[in-house]
């Protein structure tokens, strides 16, 4: 009944009428019969101006933030159940906490934030709690797991009611662990009020996404609410990366969690002794609970972070030190970080996320530390309608360890690849590396894996796992892997 929802609801003002519900939506375009439809204004668009569309498809039930858009409801529509809130998403949130029975209060909540790390963060603790037979969902921006069924995710952190609706299902398969990724975005706009977080994980900050935060600090201060909790209590423990300069300051600020501080150079919960090879990564977990041998499949300095949060994380959850060194010599590898495509010639071809300057001189040193005497070819972009301050440090950032650099298009969405890309070369000519400009991606990835010879390391970065490029006209298929695969197939073919 909508008296039931409404009577958990924060509300200006609301009437009680009686009718069914059986569902919540925020899109009118999905409404059926017996939803809530929660109208809300966003940065782009107003959910008000759809409210008479979403009665018509059998709304029975309408929350909104707009006094104009619920006086007209009332008048219009008083069969209709309706509530007018404050703010939209806290109303969205609580309509789908009533409406799918509050499975987010069955489920035992970790969640990462932080410009890097954080889906391998997510998927290695996701897969150390199954290692020990706890039945998970996960919500990030690869892939939804829900029990064994996979999902593909439209966003990295999604709005409430969709969340709501994972976890339920969730529920329903069995699950009592979930793990998420919390954006900036998500954070910032509350699409995650009301979750309770049991383990909060912050990984580094790095800059990004100051096309929408505007400074750092406000970027800090997004991520930084995770710890204080959105709608809900703080998390019982963060666990921070006291190595990265805003774990330092996140940890002066933790006030109410119990905290467990990890890293290489520092923290509780450190890595001592690492060794790196390709495809093996070998350290000393020490922690206050005692040392435990990690060997582990993942590549690189920056993984052993990964390992570090979920490591913290898992023991957190209740695991022990033997149970994770275990799941972490299991553990598989994250789709589009740092994936190796396999290759005949001798050259490794690594496809990686890498869209930040800080994630791409990474993303190079550990190449440079696993070629020896090879080169290391890298072939970037970087993605339109987003912050442009970055384009010329990642070019700066790509030169500078590269030994040969390949420019292309990433996402250009509305702009001009070719202006995107005289932007990233800017800083690639300040370092004086060789540089080749192919707008066509493919052809690009081409190029590069056609100039490589065996020793050789081409690093594909910037899109990862995405199977689709973002155009000025709409999004077409592409994928990073696939293509690169192709391209080993005709050299192959050509020998």
């Amino acid at each position: 009944m909508w008296a039931k929802v409404l009577a958990e609801l924060t509300v200006v003002d609301s009437a009680a009428v009686p009718v069914e519900v059986s569902g919540v939506e925020y899109d009118s375009r999905r409404v059926g019969r017996g939803d809530v439809f929660v109208a809300m204004r966003g940065g782009v668009a107003d959910g008000n101006k759809y409210i008479e569309a979403a009665v018509g498809q059998g709304a029975t039930a309408v929350v909104t933030d707009s006094r104009e858009a619920y006086a007209g409801l009332r008048l219009m529509h008083p069969e209709v159940g309706a509530a007018l809130v404050e703010r939209g998403r806290r109303g969205l949130a609580e309509v789908g906490c009533a409406v799918f029975g509050h499975p987010e209060r069955k489920l035992a909540l970790s969640a990462v934030t932080g410009t890097n790390g954080k889906t391998t963060t997510a998927f290695l603790l996701e897969q150390m709690l199954r290692s020990v037979g706890r039945k998970c969902l996960l919500i990030g921006t690869i892939e939804t797991h829900v029990g064994d069924e996979v999902r593909i995710s439209e966003h990295t952190t999604p709005e409430a009611s969709d969340t709501l609706r994972v976890f339920a299902d969730g529920v329903r398969a069995g699950a009592t662990e979930a793990v998420m990724e919390m954006s900036s975005h998500a954070l910032e706009q509350e699409r995650v009020w009301g979750l309770p977080v049991d383990v909060a994980m912050f990984t580094n900050l790095t800059q990004d996404h100051l096309d929408y935060h505007g400074t750092m600090d406000a970027y800090f201060e997004a991520k930084a609410r995770m710890f204080a909790g959105v709608g809900s209590a703080p998390p019982r423990v963060a666990v921070v990366n006291v190595d990265d300069v805003a774990g330092v300051r996140l940890r002066e600020i933790v006030l109410h969690s119990h905290v467990m501080t990890y890293g290489i150079e520092g923290g509780e919960y450190r890595a001592e002794g690492v060794v790196l090879r390709a495809g093996k990564t070998r350290f000393t977990f020490r922690t206050p609970k005692g040392d435990v041998a990690v060997k582990s499949p993942l590549t690189g300095r920056v993984n052993v972070y990964n390992l570090l949060a979920a490591a913290c994380a898992a023991l957190a959850r209740g695991l022990t030190l033997e149970q994770v060194a275990t799941a972490a010599a299991g553990l598989g590898q994250v789709p589009g970080r740092f994936q190796v495509v396999t290759s005949t010639n001798g050259v490794t071809v690594v496809v990686d996320y890498a869209h930040t300057d800080d994630a791409l001189k990474n993303l190079i040193a550990l190449a440079r530390e696993l070629v020896g005497e090879g080169r290391v070819i890298t072939l970037f972009g970087c993605g339109g309608d987003r912050d442009r301050t970055k384009r010329p440090r990642m070019g700066k950032a790509a030169g500078e360890g590269s030994d040969l650099v390949v420019l292309t298009s990433d996402n250009p969405r509305s702009e001009e690849p070719m202006a995107i890309l005289e932007e990233a070369l800017v800083g690639v000519r300040e370092t004086g590396a060789a540089c080749v400009v192919e707008e066509d991606r493919a052809g690009a990835i081409a190029i590069a894996l056609r100039a490589a010879v065996a020793g050789d390391i081409v690093l594909i970065a910037g899109k990862g796992h995405e199977k689709g490029q973002i155009l000025r006209h709409g999004v077409v298929a592409f994928d990073d892997v696939a293509v690169a695969a192709g391209v080993l197939s005709e050299l192959e073919s050509e020998a």
